[in-house]
């Protein structure tokens, strides 16, 4: 049998690609070939081209066929249509920002997201819309389109070794450069689904040995067990064994904490996933946190660098100590507002000394 994996080198990619091996597959990648990864071992072939034109992939694709096309990375809509006649199979990997209102709430009544979102929810519908959600939603249906058979798993936040956007490093830094306190919005209760990337394989390949029930399905996937940003920070600051205070703000000042900030709530429903496909996770969330910051504990981001940058944190604790102070003097104006006692703290439900229609002793 043989697979081609389009990508494979991010952060779901090794996971793959070794699944792949231990199932008895030849296994091919197309990448750039920009970076290479040492998980991927010398017995995968590589093909080096841009995956996001369909020249360069008719021309790399030209006389190959292949049992299984995985496709993570590129212009999936061209590499559907670069792979028809050439694979039996297609699985797509996509994304959830495809559901309507996952950038703007207001598109949906009430505004926000359903908790959880199901894979029937309500899909961006045109580009005025919201311009990345439609490409990744038009693009499912071109991939269907071009395999009726396909598979399309929508990933949320993935986390791990060798993410672009690593939402734990904004935690890491801080905690690196000795930082006492975090400020985040709302107390960091917002909830955002997100997928460690061993975990996400493991959805993507209960489709590979199981392609009649997963045939012409869309999957959501995540970690079963998600964190609100306050506990993510808790695990973060537990493994680098570092005392940290979190400090609630409200979630209308403009506080960047990279990518630990959310823009709404966004958890999506595993329900299709674990009761179509068996799907539980490999490794549980927490064990999966603590992974990932050792993983950037041995491999720290350059200060400053490019993918710092990407975090869009802007690492500027002056401005955070002066909104620490406001939130203190804040916390203590509110305290020193009366508020009316109000009566005898007691449960709604009567409870009568003697039997009898009449109400109780506390009048219910």
């Amino acid at each position: 049998m043989k697979a081609l994996v389009v990508g494979g080198t991010g952060p779901t990619g090794p996971f793959l690609v070794n699944g792949l091996l231990r199932r008895g597959y030849a296994v091919t990648i197309l990448h750039r070939g920009t970076h290479e990864v040492a998980e991927i071992g010398p017995e995968v072939e590589h093909i080096h081209a841009d995956p996001h034109f369909r020249q360069t992939l008719d021309e790399a694709l030209a006389g190959r066929s292949f049992d299984l096309v995985l496709a993570t990375y590129g212009r999936i809509r061209f590499v559907a249509e670069a792979t028809v006649g050439k694979t039996a199979r297609f699985i797509s990997i996509g994304g959830v920002p495809c559901y309507r209102g996952y950038y703007h709430p207001s598109a949906n009544f009430p505004s926000g997201m359903p908790v959880p979102i199901p894979e029937d929810a309500p899909l961006v519908e045109s580009e005025s819309e919201e311009r990345f959600g439609y490409l990744i939603a038009a693009t499912e249906k071109a991939v269907l389109q071009c395999h009726p058979n396909a598979a399309i798993f929508r990933y949320p936040y993935v986390y791990g070794p060798y993410q672009l956007v690593p939402r734990e490093w904004s935690i890491i830094r801080r905690i690196l450069d000795k930082r006492k306190f975090v400020l985040l919005p709302d107390n960091g209760l917002a909830l955002m689904t997100h997928g460690y990337a061993e975990n996400l394989a493991h959805a993507v390949l209960l489709a590979v040995d199981q392609p009649q029930a997963s045939a012409g399905q869309a999957y959501n996937c995540g970690d079963e067990i998600q964190f609100t940003m306050r506990q993510l920070v808790e695990v973060i600051a537990h493994t680098m064994n570092h005392e940290l205070e979190i400090v609630s703000v409200p979630g209308s000042v403009p506080v960047r904490a990279g990518a630990l900030t959310p823009h709404n709530h966004g958890m999506v429903d595993l329900f299709k996933l674990k009761h179509q496909l068996g799907y539980r996770d490999l490794v549980s969330s927490v064990e999966a946190v603590r992974r990932t910051i050792k993983w950037y504990l041995d491999h720290p981001l350059q200060r400053d660098g490019d993918m710092e940058r990407r975090l869009l944190d802007p690492f500027d604790y002056e401005a955070e100590d002066r909104w620490m102070s406001l939130a203190r003097e804040y916390q203590r104006k509110m305290a020193e507002v009366e508020v009316r006692k109000p009566g005898p703290s007691a449960h709604p439900y009567p409870h009568p000394k003697v039997p009898g229609l009449q109400r109780d002793h506390r009048n219910r």
